[in-house]
């Protein structure tokens, strides 16, 4: 496998995170080489602005963490994103229309915000905890088909994160079409292994810096 740095977009989504642990975060993510930072909308002109002349991407989350908002606020929230600094787009789908089978609603949703996103990338959020298999194919089938770039598991923010199961479902689905992000869960060096034996191309954590010095990470994310 690649090197282990820049499969991680290294997170911090808390509610309660402060201008200055962002701020770490950025150091963290010059200081190893991740691939990005992920961070909510309102810090991402203060990274974009850490971060400049380097190659860490700044990526930020639509519609996190419930995904309910309306398609024109996502674009409009997307729009501002990448305004604002943003390189990469995490969206979180609509999962009560996923679950009501309107997959229309949802295709066009995707397609809507990619097309905001242009030649930015954009990984959808299943939120695969509340999913069925069956639900799970539906999203990744309808993310390839508005032209995402990933399918993402989980938000970090419901009942559970990433799975090998869930990350190898999503993998068979998409192919070579897209790609897949396993986000929370996990929690050591083998559980980033087993993600990416699994097909994941970028894990999403919290604990990026105690991945890469080999301990366990703490949290959920």
């Amino acid at each position: 496998m690649n090197t282990l740095n820049k499969y991680i977009d290294h997170t911090l989504l808390k509610p309660e995170a402060l201008e200055f642990q962002i701020e770490t975060l950025c150091k963290e993510a010059l200081q190893y080489d991740f691939m990005s930072v992920c961070v909510n909308p309102y810090y991402v002109s203060k990274c974009a602005e850490l971060l400049k002349g380097s190659d860490v991407k700044v990526c930020t989350v639509i519609g996190f963490p419930l995904g309910q908002n309306t398609t024109e606020t996502k674009v409009f929230e997307t729009k501002n994103a990448i305004a604002n600094g943003a390189t990469e787009i995490d969206m979180v789908i609509n999962v009560g229309a996923l679950k009501d089978g309107k997959l229309d609603v949802i295709t066009h949703e995707i397609k809507s915000i990619k097309e905001a996103c242009g030649d930015l990338v954009l990984k959808v959020i299943l939120e695969t905890c509340l999913l069925s298999d069956e639900e799970i194919v539906n999203a990744c089938n309808a993310s390839v088909k508005a032209g995402a770039d990933f399918v993402k598991t989980s938000t970090g923010f419901n009942s559970g994160g990433a799975t090998v199961e869930a990350v190898t479902l999503m993998k068979q689905t998409v192919g070579d079409k897209a790609q897949v992000k396993a986000s929370g869960g996990v929690r050591s060096f083998e559980d980033a292994q087993n993600m990416i034996n699994a097909g994941a191309t970028r894990l999403g954590t919290s604990g990026g810096v105690a991945l890469m010095q080999g301990q366990k990470v703490e949290g959920t994310y």
